[in-house]
């Protein structure tokens, strides 16, 4: 397959499973369940989870996947996003969808999505990415919430999910890339409340994992390790839970703790909303292509 039909295969089970996710009542379920059964779906489908779930919820904006035997629940007033990844040949899709079984919110994440649909609507070759994110920041304000303003879209690579481009979610001043043709872009606008603070910060769980340097140390056995985690992941994003059946946990955590410390891994920490205001996002993978532009988890 070429590149695109790469793209277009990836982007089809994403969005499969999204709307499978949307549709479903995720009250009573633990966040165990619904990352494990999205992520066996993809694989059943023909995809690779490009990383681990996300399943966060209320004021957690992003980076929370299960831990492994996670009891959380979702409770009736939840407001969950969840964030999915698959890749086909390395090549991402990328896209996410906020649920919630208490109609409060509804407006919140009518907001995010009507925020998605408006940027997506003007992304095309040459389009520059500050125009997008001013459509965003107008498209939520319009409706009376608040942008996360440190977070953003991002340019997406073969078996890179942030490739080097944001795509911000507000105004910003200066200078400003434009899309370019054939090149992959995840928009992604996250949402708070207008008494929010709009920014988000990082808390203290770390629970998803990513190999930046290959470097490596002085013990064999942690060398080792570090070669199973290339082999089976590359430079995409990975869970504890997806280890286990080669080691066990305490010694997963042990050697995560020490290519860690070495920097060979990075550890993602969770992103909390900086008043702990609920927030909700919204998400599509694009390819701008001349003449068109190809939303591939429409």
């Amino acid at each position: 397959m070429d590149f695109l039909e790469c793209y277009l295969k990836a982007g089809k089970i994403a969005s499969e499973q999204r709307e499978k996710t949307r549709r479903k009542d995720h009250v009573g379920s633990t966040l165990l369940t619904i990352c494990e059964s999205i992520e066996r779906e993809i694989q059943e489908k023909g995809g690779i989870p490009a990383f681990p779930v996300n399943v966060s919820l209320n004021d957690i904006a992003a980076h929370y996947t299960a831990e492994p035997n996670d009891e959380t629940i979702v409770r009736e007033n939840d407001v969950l996003k969840i964030d999915i990844g698959v890749h086909v040949e390395g090549y991402i899709a990328d896209t996410a969808v906020t649920v919630s079984n208490d109609p409060h919110h509804d407006s919140l994440i009518k907001s995010a999505e009507n925020a998605l649909n408006e940027a997506v609507r003007i992304s095309r070759v040459n389009t520059k990415a500050s125009e997008i994110g001013k459509l965003i920041e107008n498209t939520i304000s319009n409706t009376g919430f608040k942008p996360i303003q440190n977070l953003s879209g991002h340019s997406l690579a073969q078996y890179t999910i942030h490739a080097g481009k944001s795509i911000p979610n507000i105004r910003t001043i200066g200078s400003s890339f434009s899309l370019l043709s054939s090149q992959a872009y995840a928009i992604e606008p996250f949402v708070t409340m207008k008494d929010g603070q709009g920014v988000v910060f990082e808390g203290n769980i770390r629970n998803i994992f990513a190999i930046i340097s290959r470097k490596p140390v002085k013990d064999e056995f942690v060398n080792e390790f570090l070669t199973y985690l290339w082999n089976k992941f590359r430079t995409l994003p990975f869970a504890l839970r997806w280890i286990l059946d080669r080691y066990e946990e305490g010694e997963a955590r042990r050697l995560l703790d020490i290519l860690v410390k070495k920097r060979n891994i990075h550890a993602y920490p969770i992103l909390i909303e900086g008043k702990n205001k609920f927030v909700a996002q919204a998400e599509h993978t694009i390819v701008p292509l001349d003449g068109s532009t190809s939303v591939i988890t429409l």
